[in-house]
């Protein structure tokens, strides 16, 4: 497939195991992450560029390809993106320029899968 859906699979063993070590926080975790990137006065898809940018200045990689993925699935197009990303490089300043890319190729490896599926509260949360 791609970098970033290798990262999101590589994560799925261990944040299923760590789930279920730690059933009750992850659950706490799961219910946050829904309620933050649910439609509100932002769109979904506003909250996922903003979780995605910051993504971009933690340097998280799967954080990166999960709201990489979250974007796409929300309906948030390439210029969205990229200005997020824009964003992100102003505020993480030389590591921007380089998790701003990685970004930006995480988005585009889930949107040249077409896949706009509705999102799922708390899969995976970054």
């Amino acid at each position: 497939m791609g970098e970033f859906h290798d990262t999101i699979d590589e994560l799925r063993e261990p944040t299923r195991n760590l789930r279920q070590a730690i059933p009750e926080v992850w659950t706490g975790f799961a219910k946050l992450h829904e309620a933050a990137v649910a439609d509100g006065a932002l769109p979904a898809r506003f909250k996922e560029l903003i979780a995605l940018a910051i993504a971009v200045t933690e340097q998280c990689d799967g954080c990166i390809g999960y709201h990489a993925r979250a974007a796409t699935r929300a309906g948030a197009t390439p210029e969205e993106v990229a200005e997020a990303l824009g964003v992100a490089l102003l505020m993480a300043g030389g590591p921007g320029s380089v998790y701003g890319p990685r970004a930006w190729s995480a988005f585009r490896e889930f949107a040249a899968d077409g896949n706009r599926q509705p999102l799922h509260g708390g899969e995976g949360a970054s």
